[in-house]
């Protein structure tokens, strides 16, 4: 048998959970992979955005197409299938967590890294990656163990928020947004060294706004970077007005509060002309949401977008 990634976010694995759990999913792009899948082979679930491990599933047959509505309505991207036994599934509270020292330190895609690390997290963005045996078969028995114990990992309120998303309707059907907070893996910037010293991304952000005003143009930054922003700008009487502190915009909720999280906007009129993501010490994926859920929620704006890497 071989073991291989099943990756859930947290809208499919509700409509899976609320399904009878014998089929699931993958993208054409998982096409050639699947091919590799046999049946006895398991699928070692893992839940996004909360990083926990929450199901094992056996294959019971070889990869198929097939396009009815499952995992999303309308238009399903998950159409490469297989049917599946589910041997465990844990809610999300009784998932184990990645981090969990138990587990970091027994699996080789963890082992040695440290848990603030951007390196682990390649093999956790693509799924039917495939597992190493004894890696495999320390996850198989650590599922089975806990779907025994039912040991609760309680959900933090950070873990919460992750697992909420906004549904859009549009057009061409509804899509699922979530707003990503500025943190990788849970972990949040370390502010006792950004008192001694900012952030070389709010030496960006500062660049970035002053050349938006020096350009006459309005300026927004979060409220979370604003004032360090101003603190090394120190913006003259004439550019203090280039500032913004509320958005003249006229759009739904979920689509503001994805813009008011970009790091800066230029703004001239009604209408943001270009919109930043700038990440340091941090990877850039969260940045690269905000842009790609700003766009699916308003597909018509016309925004360039630039991701800057420090």
């Amino acid at each position: 048998m071989a073991y291989y990634l099943d990756l859930f976010s947290p809208e499919t694995y509700a409509r899976f959970a609320s399904s009878d759990k014998t089929i699931t999913g993958f993208r054409e792009r998982h096409r050639n992979v699947a091919t590799r899948v046999k049946p006895g082979d398991f699928l070692l679930c893992y839940l996004t955005r909360v990083s926990r491990w929450v199901g094992l599933l056996r294959v019971e047959g070889r990869a198929f197409e097939e396009n009815t509505p499952i995992f999303v309505d309308g238009e399903d991207p998950f159409v490469v299938r297989f049917k599946v036994t589910p041997v465990v599934w844990l809610t999300p509270e009784q998932g184990v967590p990645v981090h969990d020292e138990s587990v970091w330190q027994r699996l080789s895609i963890t082992r040695g890294h440290e848990h603030n690390s951007a390196h682990w997290t390649g093999f956790f963005r693509g799924s039917l990656n495939h597992f190493t045996d004894e890696d495999g078969h320390f996850l198989k028995q650590l599922l089975a163990s806990q779907a025994s114990s039912a040991k609760p990992f309680p959900l933090s309120d950070q873990d919460k928020k992750r697992l909420e998303s906004h549904v859009v309707r549009r057009p061409d059907g509804p899509i699922a947004v979530i707003v990503p907070d500025d943190t990788e893996n849970g972990v949040e910037q370390n502010s006792e060294i950004d008192a001694l010293e900012p952030r070389e991304s709010i030496k960006i952000q500062t660049m970035l706004a002053k050349i938006g005003a020096t350009m006459g143009l309005k300026v927004w930054l979060p409220v979370n970077d604003r004032a360090a922003v101003l603190k090394e700008w120190n913006p003259s009487d004439k550019d203090k007005p280039a500032i913004v502190t509320d958005l003249p915009l006229n759009y739904d909720k979920a689509t503001l509060d994805t813009i008011e999280r970009i790091d800066v906007l230029w703004i001239k009129g009604r209408a943001i002309i270009r919109a930043f993501e700038v990440e340091h010490t941090t990877a850039i994926y969260s940045g690269l949401l905000r842009m790609a859920d700003l766009l699916s929620l308003q597909p018509n704006l016309l925004i360039n977008t630039k991701s800057v890497c420090t």
